[in-house]
Order: C-alpha cells, then structure tokens, then sequence
C-alpha cells in the first residue's frame, strides 16, 4: 500500500496522469452516481452541442455524448492533454463518434459566441483561478436561453473527507487546505456559486444539496491510497505529518475509513451541490 510512511506525490498533471491510469476503473465506479446526477440534471437532449469543462479523464463528457445521439456532439475541454488522451480512448471505447476533446483553459474558450447548447462541469469549476471571468466566458459561448449546469463537493465534513483528511487535521493540526490555494469546498455554502452565476450575467439561477452514492468498489487500504493519489489540494497536509506519526496516522485512518465498509465495498455516500443558470 502507497501511505504516508512511504507517499511522495508530485504536485502536477504527470502525478495525476500516473494516478487517474493506475486507479481510472474504481475511480470511475465511485463517480458513477455522481455523474448520473448531473446528467440527469443537465437534462441533455438529442442533437444538443455541449461543452464539458474540467473534463479529466471524460465523465460527464462520455455519458452526455450517449445521451445527445449522433445528432449531437460534446467537447470535453481540459488544460492536461494527457489526461484528454485518456478520454479519448475511453470514449473510442464506447464507439462514440460524436466526442471530440480540447485542451485549453476555462479562462479564454477558443470557440465562438453562441456555439453550445449545454455547458457542463463535474467537480471542476471549484478549481478555476477566476471564477467570475471563467463563468462569462461560458455565459459568452452559450446559445440564448441554454444552461450551465455544475457539480460542487458540499461540505468537508462528511465521511469521505472526514474519515481520511479529517484524521490527518486532528494530528497535525492547522487548515486542511492551503488558505489561497485550490480548494475543492470553495462553494460548498449554499448560494456561494448562485451568487457567482449571477454576477457573471447567468439568470433562473437553481441550487439543491444532494447526498447520493459514493462507494469504493474494494477496500479501506486502496481508497486511502487513491486518495492521497488524486487529492492534490492535501498535499502540503499530508507533507506536514512527522514521519514518526506516519505509521499510527495511517492505521487511524484505515480504521476510520472501515466504519463505511459494507462487504467488498466502502460506502461513504457523497453530499454535493448542484447548480445552474440560464
């Protein structure tokens, strides 16, 4: 098992690439819900052109573009082209013709006004440097009377985070995530992200907390290890634990994280917010 007695995780898109590969399926199984969620709340429709931002490794982007037909088209939009790559061939997978990527930055869309249908984002838009700026070029880029449609992780204390990072705090104490820094709970108070739609000119702006499935198909030992994997934001934290207290910080971890396990799987469950704007 990678643990903190034996984890030095570089902070980058090659760290990420190295762990979406090694983890990509159960990753995948444990979004599935998540994704569901906001497909279902995007409301896509057949013949719709959408844009997917923070795309990844291609979800919701995959499931959206099995929703619009052949009709249709999505862009799944990413800064890491490797991680595109990944996309790609998951997609190539499903024999889907009507899926294209682009790397490029939230910030500055390189395409046209009024080009999109649909804009999507899944635990994405917590992460742009300037939301508000991000926010009016997907209002730029939306046709009249069309949403944006986003998914945000709720609070940090429910029992993914609370069960692994939240263990880590208690031990070494200061802020879980780097004041200034990314911030995966940036909009996890109510009206937070409603409030930036608005000043980005969105309209019928909508928000609802939802808790819904978030299980790790496999055990304790393995989430910890994806999650210091792919939670870049808790680097600094997990880099301030004194090797001395590595070895009792992990096993307080596994044995917190075992209070979720339920056979072969960790059931966490998962409350986020969904948000949209016209």
């Amino acid at each position: 098992m990678t643990s903190l007695s034996n984890s030095n995780p570089q902070w980058g898109v090659s760290y990420r690439l190295i762990a979406s590969e090694k983890w990509k399926a159960k990753s995948a199984a444990m979004g599935r819900d998540v994704t569901e969620a906001l497909v279902e709340y995007a409301r896509p429709k057949p013949g719709m052109k959408v844009l997917d931002l923070a795309s990844g490794t291609g979800e919701p982007a995959i499931s959206l573009a099995a929703r619009v037909g052949s009709e249709g088209h999505v862009t799944a939009l990413d800064l890491s082209s490797e991680l595109l790559e990944i996309a790609t061939e998951r997609a190539h997978q499903r024999g889907l013709t009507n899926f294209s990527t682009q790397q490029a930055d939230a910030h500055q869309l390189p395409f046209s006004d009024q080009s999109f249908d649909l804009v999507t984002s899944r635990f994405g838009v917590m992460f742009f440097q300037d939301c508000e700026k991000a926010l009016r070029e997907v209002h730029r880029v939306l046709k009249p009377g069309a949403r944006a449609c986003f998914l945000v992780w709720g609070p940090f204390e429910q029992p993914y985070w609370s069960s692994m990072m939240g263990v880590v705090v208690k031990h070494v104490g200061g802020p879980a995530i780097v004041p200034g820094g990314p911030d995966p709970f940036k909009f996890a108070q109510p009206g937070t992200l409603s409030s930036v739609l608005q000043k980005a000119g969105f309209s019928n702006v909508e928000e609802q907390t939802k808790s819904l499935p978030w299980t790790w198909p496999g055990t304790a030992e393995e989430v910890w290890q994806q999650a210091q994997a792919v939670a870049t934001p808790f680097l600094p934290l997990l880099q301030r634990v004194p090797v001395e207290k590595r070895e009792g910080v992990d096993h307080e971890v596994i044995t917190a994280i075992q209070q979720y396990a339920d056979g072969d799987s960790i059931k966490f469950g998962a409350v986020v917010a969904l948000v949209s704007g016209m």
